[in-house]
This record gives structure tokens, sequence and C-alpha cells, in this order.
């Protein structure tokens, strides 16, 4: 079973897609650091909100190297904690979404993907039939996308 780490902001657009559970079925389990737990939860009066702490497949792990989290200087603390919980816990995998938080996460030699990527993912494994509808929600639901981006992956899912 892979060791994967999850950011709030892919968290959030899946729950805005009711989707959550793609994680579960794509990985059996995620672990994501105290912070990203406390945005959650910051944002409990939203619809699409969920206690992550009542999901037997996520793990709320706070960070050892406190330390570490302060070189993160331009990273909200989710970011911060994310990379290095998956540092700490040698995750194959991070799910961040924030090209700057992608950044830090890749030149700490960590294997990057974000929301889409899980998407198209899922669409190859067949825990979702298309990609496109997803896309147009997500950013019908606030979610920025930009229209290149919907355009390439589109066309990389084949549809």
């Amino acid at each position: 079973m892979p060791k994967v780490v999850s950011n709030t902001t892919p968290i959030i657009s899946l729950l805005k897609l009711s989707r959550l559970s793609i994680l579960k079925d794509l990985y059996s389990e995620i672990s994501i650091p105290h912070a990203v737990y406390q945005e959650i939860e910051a944002g409990n009066s939203k619809k699409y909100y969920q206690d992550l702490s009542k999901l037997d497949w996520v793990s709320i792990v706070k960070v050892k190297d406190k330390e570490a989290i302060k070189y993160f200087l331009d990273l909200d603390a989710g970011e911060a904690e994310a990379i290095v919980l998956a540092n700490e816990l040698q995750a194959d995998l991070i799910i961040v979404d924030e090209s700057l938080g992608r950044f830090y996460a890749k030149h700490a030699g960590l294997n990057v993907t974000g929301t889409i990527g899980v998407l198209i993912k899922a669409k190859k494994k067949g825990i979702i039939k298309e990609l496109k509808p997803l896309l147009f929600e997500l950013i019908k639901k606030d979610v920025w996308i930009s229209k290149k981006l919907v355009s390439d992956v589109l066309k990389e899912a084949g549809e």
C-alpha cells in the first residue's frame, strides 16, 4: 500500500464533488498533517464539509520536526506541514495543487500529483467514467482551472 500525504485543496476539491472516496479507492489510506485537518475544520459550515477524523482511512498526523516547517515561509501551514510530513513518512506520493507547494515538494524529492492527476488516475482505473463533467463541476464550484489545462487534460483522457 502506497504512503500518500494530501494537502488541503485536493481534499476540499474532492469534497465539493462528493468524491472524496476516490482517494480511498486509489490509495486505501491517506495521511494528512494536523494543519490540513485544522484548515478543513475551519470550513465546517460549508455545505460540502466532512469531518475527516471520523474516516478510518484518513490518518491525521502531527509533524515531528516543527523546525522544518519554518523553512517554508511563503507556504501556508497546511502545505508546509504536508511537505514535511511526506518527508518524515517517506511517502510515495504527495497531493498538492498550488504551484509553489508543488515546486517545494518536487525540490524535496517527493513524487507530486494534484486533484486533476488523481481524477485522471481514477478514470484510468475505472473508478470514474468521465473526467469532463467533474472538471466543469469544479470550475462551477469556484475551483480555478485554466482553459488550457482543461483542454490538455481532456485530450490526455481521450475525452
